[in-house]
């Protein structure tokens, strides 16, 4: 897409935060070129919180923002949506501290945005591209960026239950990719972990309705599961929720290997405080190819 982007109209939904089962609102607003996506707490007098890597506060087991003592939670499900489905600029607003969690998915973000429409501006969009590989490791766990044409991850994740294992996946980032194959990934848990979180003041807000979760064996969900790989996949849809941070669309191939939020950030991190590492280039400077592959 060779031009920055907003929504049309008006759209909002509402449910409770995940971790501190409040309820929630969120309204989202077209916003004017180079605006980039940002936070307004209605009921703290408007105030803005942009959605950058600047202001990443938490990242164990959601990707906060925080700035003079703001807080937005569990931002990553909407940012991944707003990124993947290609909208550049729009105001959130949002009357709580955490965004809602909805089914646990980005599925409803999407037909959110669906129903708000797309609307380009003549601005011309600036991509990320990055140059050289980057790599973060710890305890076994990595992440890397090398450089592509295109957005692309490959995402590798590892849990000992039998309905999970091991599981790989790989996908190109475009919209229709995304809506098809990653948004209706819920998030995931496992029954013998809900205890120690609760009494983390965490996941007071969860249920099977918004959750997919494990016992020892099988899944509690009386649907099942929504793909055989979905705990892969919503892991995929949380790393583009990270990677959003940037502010601007990557243009890489994103490698992860047993990672969260905690090393996504660090991989993001890295590539903003090394201008090295990318080079911010227009549509009209991408090689054909590319041009073509992100037009389509």
């Amino acid at each position: 897409m060779p031009f920055e982007t907003t929504t049309q109209r008006p759209v909002e939904a509402s449910g409770v935060g995940l971790h501190s089962g409040v309820s929630v609102k969120i309204r989202v607003l077209p916003a004017p070129p180079s605006t980039g996506i940002v936070f307004i707490r209605t009921d703290l007098d408007g105030f803005r919180i942009p959605a950058s890597w600047r202001y990443v506060q938490k990242v164990s087991y959601a990707t906060s923002l925080m700035r003079q003592g703001v807080l937005i939670s569990t931002t990553e499900h909407l940012l991944s949506t707003f990124y993947s489905m290609g909208i550049d600029n729009a105001f959130i607003e949002i009357d709580n501290l955490e965004v809602p969690i909805l089914d646990g998915s980005g599925k409803v973000f999407v037909e959110m945005l669906n129903a708000a429409g797309l609307k380009q501006y003549r601005k011309r969009r600036k991509y990320l591209r990055i140059r050289r590989e980057v790599e973060v490791e710890s305890n076994g766990k990595r992440i890397k960026i090398v450089p592509d044409d295109q957005f692309r991850l490959t995402c590798d994740v590892f849990f000992p239950h039998p309905l999970v294992g091991r599981q790989q996946f790989d996908m190109e980032v475009t919209p229709e990719n995304y809506a098809r194959e990653l948004a209706p990934a819920r998030t995931f848990g496992f029954e013998y972990e809900l205890a120690q979180m609760r009494d983390m003041g965490l996941i007071r807000g969860a249920s099977l309705d918004n959750a997919v979760c494990f016992d020892r064996e099988n899944i509690l969900n009386p649907d099942g599961l929504r793909f055989p790989d979905e705990c892969v996949r919503h892991k995929a849809l949380d790393l583009i929720g990270d990677l959003a941070l940037v502010g601007k669309p990557l243009l890489g191939h994103v490698i992860a290997e047993k990672a969260g939020h905690a090393m996504h950030f660090a991989l993001v991190n890295r590539i903003m405080n090394d201008p090295t590492l990318f080079e911010i280039v227009t549509h009209d400077q991408l090689s054909e190819k590319a041009a073509v592959a992100l037009v389509s």
